[in-house]
């Protein structure tokens, strides 16, 4: 039911945003009103979210502890597993945030002739970091559109990711990557049934809007082509807050601006915000120092303790019903 929910509300924003972008009258809600709601949105929640955790109390240090935690000198300890110190924070958080680690370290369990098995597993590192990272080169890309003159490092990106040129436009290797990374997540929600029964349609919903952004760029590009200039112009103009619509600019530029809209909109109330709750987790960003400094709750007070004979006192109606034995009458 999820699957279906998800994929219907993806559709239905692209067939609104075809049919608006068909009429010319239109063109301005979908490519002028809408985009800057859901960058308004987007700044608004995100900024939220974070202040919000980083006024969440933690009293305490609950560092993830997977290795050694720093004890006696003869016992080596894990540096980046278990940090003790700034230093291996920051090591932990920069290839947690970088390189995936904990989810490199990933394992699968399966059951073989009444045994439990755990075994590596790494396609799902392998395509959460492919996905993240095409992404990524993919947006900055697309700075070119709102930016003149284009930045040197876009340029660069923009050369080595279509240093496979096979014909006019040239294909993007992170085009390919990121719709190919898309489609291996949504495949391991769809037919792992494991995976499928804790499936919600949270999980589908950001996949399928995802691939659907994804899809729309290749068709622009390769099968439904736009006016290059005009979308310049008008990424250009949303960028200088004096954005105008260019005519003949097609139906699928818009319904692709109202992917990546509902995207930014959708953003600070999804799983997506893990992108900023990684640098607010406490879990990740403390130092396990428990067995080298105590740590008292900041907020503890000393709880207030009744004598017996307030305790009498509070309770002798109740005590003397029951036919317990008072000290005094």
């Amino acid at each position: 039911m999820g699957i279906i929910v998800s994929l219907g509300a993806v559709l239905a924003i692209m067939v609104v945003a075809w049919i608006g972008g068909s009429i010319s009258g239109l063109q301005p809600i979908f490519g002028v009103l809408v985009p800057y709601a859901a960058f308004a949105v987007f700044l608004v929640g995100f900024c939220r979210k974070v202040v919000d955790w980083a006024k969440s109390p933690v009293p305490f240090r609950i560092p993830t502890t997977a290795g050694q935690e720093v004890s006696l000198p003869w016992i080596k300890s894990a540096k980046l597993d278990n940090p003790s110190t700034t230093a291996g924070v920051i090591g932990r958080m920069f290839l947690e945030v970088f390189c995936f680690r904990s989810l490199f370290r990933n394992t699968r369990a399966d059951l073989r002739s009444g045994y439990l098995y755990y075994s590596p597993s790494k396609w799902l590192w392998l395509f959460a970091i492919g996905f993240h990272y095409a992404f990524l080169i993919i947006a900055l890309r697309h700075l070119r559109l709102f930016v003149h003159p284009i930045p040197g490092f876009v340029e660069t990106l923009d050369a080595v990711d279509g240093m496979f040129q096979i014909g006019i436009p040239p294909i993007y290797l992170t085009d390919l990557l990121f719709v190919g990374a898309v489609t291996a997540l949504l495949c391991r929600r769809l037919f792992l049934s494991k995976v499928r029964f804790i499936s919600l349609p949270a999980d589908y919903f950001p996949l399928f809007l995802l691939l659907g952004i994804g899809i729309t760029g290749l068709l622009m590009r390769f099968v439904f082509r736009v006016d290059i200039v005009s979308v310049k112009q008008l990424a250009n103009g949303l960028a200088s807050l004096h954005p105008t619509v260019p005519d003949n600019i097609g139906s699928i530029f818009f319904v692709h601006v109202a992917l990546v809209s509902t995207l930014f909109a959708y953003f600070p109330f999804s799983k997506l915000m893990h992108m900023g709750g990684v640098f607010m987790s406490p879990t990740r960003n403390l130092a396990n120092t428990n067995r080298m400094e105590r740590h008292e709750n900041p907020w503890w007070t000393p709880p207030k303790f009744h004598t017996y004979a307030e305790y009498e006192d509070m309770y002798r109606d109740l005590m003397k019903e029951a036919g317990l034995p008072l000290e005094r009458e």
